[in-house]
């Protein structure tokens, strides 16, 4: 598969790449922001792992080597990478196009295929890409294929996205139907094979089933709290501690969802959902997901262009959720420092430096332990 094609495929299906290939972006430079020295001390030393994101905004052409050292730089051990296309033939491609990124990169990333492989990730200064589904549709025409893309490296796979599948109802689904007999037997065998089940676009019936019937903890890699804000991407509290109660995990996005719209998303509004899910899950069991990527995005009047038209193909195929009217980021948590500017906003919110370690990437990877073993 070409990188065009990889790329384009992956910026289409990535629920957090709403903007068209043609974006352009610049690094965010980690010092834009001082954080105070034990907080900066203390993420030095984390691992930290956002639980759904692409490494740059744009894949479509080699990266520029500001842009490499700025990723590079950011202080991020790992990441879910969304590679899912919408067939089987482009989704193993993708997972080859991913193979030649770190080949082209070696100094840069590596792939995640063993739990160890997260330390190893933070010992040698690199990011960890963990290869994961959000679209399942070439899974629910075989569902023996769970198999041959754990083979693959994929160890990560959402059951349903926005809409309906064999698997289950996903959020948009007026039906609220649940996990179906197929979605049962899914998560059965990806408990069996260590593929961790995400939930985080299914529907509330879904989620709630899900986790019930799972062998494993689960993960909700990107959602927000609808007790903050009621939306049908958030999750209400009663599955946060069921989830929690299971040893799950929660990532928490930075997407329009966590406030209503007109209201353009601010970093107050996601550590209300980051508190709020600390408060309700507990310290163990919460993270965050951004859904969009480690490098900077940076807009222009040709790139709000293209947003609209994502906008209304979203629309068109079925899969906008209310409050796509919004750029798909959280502007003062853009960039490579995303994740060190949380850990400052926990820590004035009171938050202790263990609870802000567990944040950043010790709960996800205690969680991914428990499902794919510790080897």
């Amino acid at each position: 598969m070409h990188r065009r094609d990889f790329n384009l495929a992956i910026l289409k299906m990535s629920a957090g790449a709403w903007l068209s290939p043609r974006l352009l972006a610049q690094p965010l430079s980690n010092s834009a922001e001082e954080a105070p020295p034990s907080i900066a001390a203390l993420y030095k030393n984390a691992i930290v792992i956002d639980s759904l994101c692409g490494p740059f905004v744009d894949m479509d052409a080699p990266p520029k080597p500001e842009i490499l050292r700025a990723v590079q730089q950011s202080g991020i051990t790992a990441i879910n990478f969304t590679i899912s296309d919408p067939t089987f033939e482009g989704t193993v491609g993708n997972i080859g196009a991913v193979e030649t990124l770190v080949d082209e990169h070696p100094e840069i990333f590596l792939i995640v295929r063993r739990h160890s492989d997260i330390a190893r990730a933070k010992r040698e200064n690199k990011i960890g890409i963990l290869p994961g589904f959000q679209y399942t549709a070439f899974l629910e025409e075989k569902p023996e294929r769970i198999e041959t893309f754990r083979q693959l490296g994929v160890r990560i796979m959402q059951l349903t996205y926005n809409n309906r599948s064999i698997f289950g109802d996903g959020c948009l689904e007026p039906g609220n139907a649940g996990l179906s007999k197929a979605g049962i037997a899914a998560v059965q065998k990806m408990n069996d094979l260590g593929v961790a089940v995400d939930l985080s676009h299914s529907g509330y019936r879904t989620t709630s089933e899900g986790i019930a019937q799972s062998a494993k903890p689960v993960l909700i890699t990107h959602a927000g709290c609808a007790a903050v804000y009621a939306h049908p991407r958030n999750k209400p509290d009663e599955i946060l501690r069921s989830l929690a109660e299971r040893g799950g995990y929660f990532g928490v996005y930075l997407m329009p969802y966590v406030v209503a719209s007109p209201t353009i998303p601010a970093r107050e509004h996601v550590l209300d959902h980051i508190v709020h899910a600390i408060n309700v899950c507990g310290a163990d069991h919460v993270g965050i997901g951004s859904d969009g990527s480690i490098q900077k995005t940076v807009l222009t009047a040709e790139q709000k262009a293209a947003f609209d038209e994502d906008i209304a193909r979203r629309k068109k195929l079925g899969i906008g959720a209310p409050g796509e009217d919004r750029y798909p980021y959280v502007p003062d948590l853009n960039g490579p420092d995303h994740m060190e500017i949380i850990a400052v906003e926990l820590a004035k919110r009171g938050q202790p430096e263990a609870v802000i370690e567990k944040v950043l990437g010790a709960n996800f990877q205690r969680v991914i332990g428990e499902i794919w073993g510790t080897a």
